[in-house]
């Protein structure tokens, strides 16, 4: 038994800031911003795209991919933002209504930006043990941009947070797109690391000055500089390595194309080189910024449209979230064999 994506789909709002947008908010150059932050520009929802409401599009449009309906569905798997159209509210339940998936159960999980890997993986490990789930739907909206503060000076690294959707329907004994092994990395010593301080049970209940201070900030920046510094491109590197060894023995050479988390174009340079990747096997996602745990959909999908995705080809997804967590995820994209 194996497990494949049998459909993809993605939705991005159609507005957008600029670099020159953030510039104005933050004081930042904007050649600094578009150069150095990698964000030419990126997608900003309006009211109407709530975080639930842009994984039902994505869902809708993974469908379409698949030649499926809503009701072919037997699980559908929330694996978007925490920050949701309601606290305490489970999202995947309202995408399952949305889309007419009226077979299906759902529940919420959460890794941060590392959502769609460990989705990817919890899915998988569901359907190898389940004979009732022939094809699970995982879905995704984020619009984290919310909780941050352009002029908030501790966290300057959030300004590509951007907003969007996506989804991939997978299948049992999928005749394409097979998924192998993943992997993934905890370290739980920078938890409180990046916080927003305020709306949650620690701090509950809110007071009237709490909605200034409802965004992310670093209480201790040095030392949060200094520990990303240290710990962020091993870990990716560790969990990429790892994911290809357990996806049949496999290593870096074995990489056709990297389905990378946006970030700063430096840090993006610097693992092409380290995996000895170059830009015709990647995609480098400077006029979306960063949408979370949906980058990597994203990045396959414009891989595939430019061309650059063959059939045959092993594509590693990677990416990381707050708190902290690495994952990595290996795809033989095309026809099983």
């Amino acid at each position: 038994m194996h497990v494949g994506i049998a459909g993809l789909g993605v939705y991005i709002p159609d507005t957008f800031m600029t670099a020159s947008d953030l510039a104005v908010a933050t004081g930042i150059p904007e050649s600094i911003i578009a150069s150095k932050y990698g964000v030419k520009r990126k997608p900003v929802a309006g009211p109407e795209d709530t975080t639930a409401v842009m994984g039902v599009k994505a869902a809708k449009a993974a469908l379409s991919d698949a030649g499926i309906a809503g009701e072919d569905v037997d699980l559908v798997i929330w694996c978007g933002a925490q920050h949701k159209d309601h606290p305490s509210w489970l999202a995947g339940l309202f995408v399952a209504d949305a889309i007419g998936a009226r077979n299906a159960w759902s529940f919420d999980m959460d890794a941060q930006c590392g959502s769609m890997m460990a989705a990817l993986d919890v899915a998988k490990g569901l359907m190898t043990s389940r004979q009732d789930l022939n094809r699970v739907l995982l879905v995704s909206g984020y619009r984290e941009f919310d909780l941050v503060d352009l002029s908030e000076p501790t966290t300057k690294f959030l300004l590509d947070v951007s907003s969007g959707g996506a989804a991939i329907v997978l299948q049992r004994n999928a005749s394409r797109n097979i998924l192998l092994s993943s992997a993934f990395k905890g370290d739980g010593s920078m938890s409180l690391g990046c916080i927003v301080p305020v709306l949650g049970c620690i701090s509950w209940p809110p007071k009237a000055e709490d909605i200034g201070r409802a965004h992310f900030i670093v209480p201790d920046e040095p030392w949060f500089k200094s520990w990303l510094g240290e710990k962020t491109m091993p870990n990716f590197y560790h969990v990429i390595d790892r994911a290809l060894e357990l996806s049949g023995g496999m290593s870096r050479d074995d990489i056709d194309y990297l389905a990378a988390i946006h970030l700063k174009r430096s840090a993006h340079e610097a693992m092409l080189e380290e995996l000895g990747l170059g830009d015709s096997r990647t995609t480098y996602l400077d006029e979306y910024g960063h949408i979370g745990q949906n980058d990597q959909l994203l990045s396959i999908k414009l891989g595939l449209e430019a061309g650059k995705i063959k059939d045959g080809d092993a594509v590693v997804l990677v990416g990381a979230g707050l708190g902290f967590v690495w994952a990595a995820s290996v795809i033989r994209w095309g026809p099983a064999a």
